[in-house]
């Protein structure tokens, strides 16, 4: 049978030319496509997460920049971002696999060095989808013991290693056990997603309009005047403000990652429904050094409680927590399909790994830190390396056939996104102040070296041998073309002569 001359004859749906575009690239679909358009939005939104997680780290907002940074560093953020998506997104459409970065710069880069900055590459995406994964868990668990302490101030358990470690690991098998059990019906994932989608979009609803109607209504609470919303500026780091200013750009920049699994107009709703969130706080921010400074450490709680009141806010918080533990279900679900197309033969260990992470509660809070900001970190490296490899191997060399094309747009686009992940990729390794104590240190770039040592070694023990062999690929090609030949995905409106 002649595919090429057969598909032109009569029109193919999305899953067959999906399907053949992976068997171009010597890849068979092994894993079914059951997320549509909306499900996929209701993945990115909850994925993204922007107005939930601006909420679970308004502490460094408020003292790297304060109102300015949150607010109009966002604004910076989201525009170089969007342009980080939609330069990924030009070359996703002319390569979709599910290796993503790490294919596009090999196939751009047909050298060497090439195959070996892209094995590099596609573990610095897994070792960010990995982080990323684990700060949701901790940062659930620090809001379920934070709960306590909203009820008795004096309680020291939330600050108690192995209790948040526990907390931690039952989370880490909750998850894991819904992921698990739910790939075995086809449906209930996608399902779950566009639940979690619908909740989420609810629930930013309900903390505005509560928060917003508390400081109303209440005779002793007021709103901030917008001299302080929208220029107010706060340092209490020791950096100079022009440092701040970049450090300040963290928040953001963690509310908006992990795009690169899904849509981009993901980037476009979640900066939006973040910035009403962050203006609709610090608009009813009522004692600012206390919710800084809050007995929980989570100046969100404790700025929900002053407004709303202990009961209401209680209320508000376990949804909070659940609804957070929904985008966690939507962050392993990523990150474990990006393991598979990494390496089948890891599939368990995005199982394991947050769970070990979580082993360091028992440790050092400073060292735990470190790893949860290494997934903004390494996901933007992640997104930075091809889209450089695109533009020193030239835009012409992309694929043609992509249905996405930026055009004239191209190399502005490419060009602000790489600058943007140079520049975060340093600013955010920096400590929260000059001369830090062995506790204040930003241990980021330990944790980011460690990683990179694990890489290099898998790369010296097998990775140089069998990483995208040349050989075997174009085998593959002839093999997973005939299988989508031989047996077409059901959807399939192709027939064999």
């Amino acid at each position: 049978m002649d595919v090429e001359h057969d598909t032109a004859r009569k029109p193919i749906d999305q899953d067959t030319h999906d399907a053949y575009d992976l068997a171009a690239f010597g890849h068979d679909q092994s894993l079914s496509r059951s997320f549509n358009i909306w499900s996929m939005l209701a993945l990115a939104f909850c994925v993204l997460g922007t107005w939930s997680t601006f909420a679970q780290d308004l502490s460094d907002g408020l003292i790297n920049g304060g109102p300015v940074s949150i607010l109009w560093g966002l604004l910076l953020v989201t525009f170089c971002n969007t342009c980080v998506a939609v330069s990924l997104g030009e070359i996703c459409s002319s390569m979709p696999t599910a290796l993503g970065q790490a294919y596009w710069i090999h196939r751009l880069w047909g050298t060497p060095w090439g195959r070996f900055v892209s094995y590099m590459c596609a573990w610095i995406n897994v070792f960010g989808w990995w982080t990323l994964a684990a700060s949701q868990i901790a940062f659930m668990t620090n809001f379920i013991l934070g709960m306590k302490v909203m009820f008795n101030v004096e309680w020291t358990g939330a600050s108690m290693g192995w209790l948040e470690f526990v907390v931690y690991i039952g989370l880490v098998f909750l998850l894991t056990l819904i992921n698990v059990m739910g790939c075995r019906k086809e449906k209930f994932l996608p399902w779950l997603n566009n639940f979690v989608g619908v909740w989420f979009f609810g629930l930013f609803f309900v903390f505005c309009l509560a928060l917003l109607i508390s400081v109303g209504v209440r005779s002793e609470l007021a709103f901030q005047p917008g001299s302080f919303v929208f220029g107010r500026w706060i340092n209490r780091t020791g950096w100079p403000d022009g440092v701040v200013w970049f450090i300040g750009l963290v928040q953001a920049a963690y509310g908006l990652t992990a795009f690169d699994a899904v849509i981009y107009l993901a980037v476009l709703s979640g900066a939006a429904s973040g910035f009403v969130l962050m203006m609709v706080c610090l608009f009813c921010i009522q004692k600012l050094d206390k919710v800084i400074d809050s007995p929980t450490g989570l100046p969100f709680m404790e700025l929900v409680q002053e407004t709303v009141g202990l009961k209401g806010s209680a209320v508000l918080m376990a949804l909070f927590v659940t609804n957070g533990l929904g985008q966690g279900v939507s962050i392993l679900t990523t990150a474990s399909r990006l393991t598979w197309g990494v390496c089948p033969r890891w599939w368990t260990a995005i199982q394991s790994l947050p769970r070990r992470v979580g082993v360091l509660f028992l440790f050092a809070e400073t060292v735990l830190n470190a790893i949860l900001s290494v997934s903004t970190i390494a996901l933007t490296i992640s997104y930075g390396l091809p889209i450089a490899t695109v533009m020193v191997k030239g835009r012409d060399q992309l694929p043609p056939g992509g249905h996405f094309r930026l055009g004239k747009f191209g190399a502005p686009a490419n060009w602000v996104s790489i600058i943007y992940c140079c520049i975060t990729s340093v600013f955010f390794f920096f400590p929260s102040s000059p001369n830090p104590s062995g506790s204040d240190m930003n241990y980021a770039i330990a944790v980011f070296g460690v990683m990179l040592g694990i890489a290099l070694s898998f790369w010296t023990l097998q990775g140089r041998r069998t990483y995208l062999n040349t050989e075997e690929s174009f085998a593959s090609v002839i093999q997973a073309q005939d299988a989508i030949v031989n047996n077409p995905p059901a959807s399939s409106a192709i027939k064999k002569d």
